[in-house]
């Protein structure tokens, strides 16, 4: 009898904000075992100086391009060296150090992109500073959507059975009304009802569609959205075979008796859904990016300098990140 072993998976990191608690989580993760390779895509010296800080052991080995795939083992962690610009220090922003945020994450999905790795988790990263030193920057989901020209990707934010994902990510509130259309919103349920099948193995995805105003648009007195775009996709949908219902106001859809009848919600912008998944699940909930060729799965959480270099940041989120990517791989998807 043949008995062939699986590979061990090869997932990249990175490190976000290098001020913030991204190094921290990393290096807190590093030392519990995982079965998939850790590479992690820093500056080499901070790693260590954080390390240092936090009385924590690392042993770094340089990653290179062919090496085979080996399980995490704790207190090591192999990496890719890209250097900071300038020295950082816990909780202390830099502009200088925006590109090398921004370096990081794009070697890190170049890996991805050649096939030395096959998911990718991502620390937080400080946006308006990324942006202060003028350097484009909407989201970790828009950066990796054009990296891998994705036709369409969609955020999901998980914590346990309770999902929600995104029409609209990083907008200003007032571009939100015309960034729905029918054609932007067909694309996302899709994109998103596949996932939940594929990723998530639920069969029929149930999914429960928020409208964009208050009392879901009150039979168009509050606005017309949900009557021209949005209710005209989900009846559309629905005879494809998409289980979907709505759109339903927001302010009562996510009571229990809705929700035990939900597998995942379409929120129609950033603040309308994740302050509820958030306050349900914060510190243990991921940021899922749908529709790309690869696994891409970050935090949930900010940079969180106060914290920065501190001890206290709690590395639950990235660890759940790690453990859904590692799961995930070792079951082909």
């Amino acid at each position: 009898m043949n008995h062939t072993t699986q590979p061990v998976p090869r997932l990249v990191l990175t490190t976000g904000e290098p001020a913030g608690i991204g190094p921290d989580v990393v290096i807190m993760a590093a030392q519990k075992p995982w079965p998939a390779e850790l590479v992690c895509v820093a500056d080499r010296e901070l790693l260590t100086a954080r390390a240092h800080q936090l009385a924590l052991p690392l042993e770094l080995a340089p990653f290179s391009t062919g090496d085979t795939a080996k399980a995490h083992q704790p207190g090591k962690l192999r990496y890719i060296h890209v250097p900071l610009k300038e020295p950082s220090e816990a909780g202390q922003l830099n502009a200088a150090n925006a590109g090398y945020v921004v370096a990081t994450l794009g070697l890190a999905a170049e890996l991805c992109r050649v096939g030395d790795a096959s998911g990718l988790v991502t620390a937080p990263v400080q946006k308006s500073l990324i942006n202060d030193a003028g350097i484009p920057f909407s989201g970790h989901t828009e950066f990796f959507a054009e990296a891998f020209n994705a036709q369409q990707v969609v955020m999901l934010l998980a914590a346990g059975e309770f999902r929600i994902a995104l029409a609209t990510t990083h907008l200003p509130l007032a571009a939100v009304p015309g960034a729905i259309t029918r054609e932007t919103l067909t694309a996302t349920l899709r994109v998103l009802a596949q996932d939940l099948s594929d990723k998530f193995g639920i069969a029929q995805p149930r999914i429960t569609v928020l409208g964009l105003n208050p009392h879901a648009g009150e039979a168009g007195h509050l606005g017309k959205e949900e009557i021209e775009v949005i209710k005209p996709v989900i009846d559309a949908l629905r005879r494809e075979g998409l289980q979907l219902q709505g759109p339903l106001p927001a302010d009562t859809a996510f009571g229990p008796a809705i929700a035990q009848a939900t597998d995942a919600y379409l929120a129609m912008y950033h603040d309308q859904g994740l302050p509820v998944l958030k306050y349900a699940g914060f510190g243990e909930a991921v940021n899922i990016t749908l529709g790309l060729p690869v696994l891409r799965v970050s935090v949930d959480h900010g940079t969180a300098l106060e914290l920065a270099g501190t001890g206290k940041a709690n590395p639950g989120s990235l660890e759940a990140a790690l453990g859904i990517t590692a799961d995930w791989l070792a079951q082909g998807i």
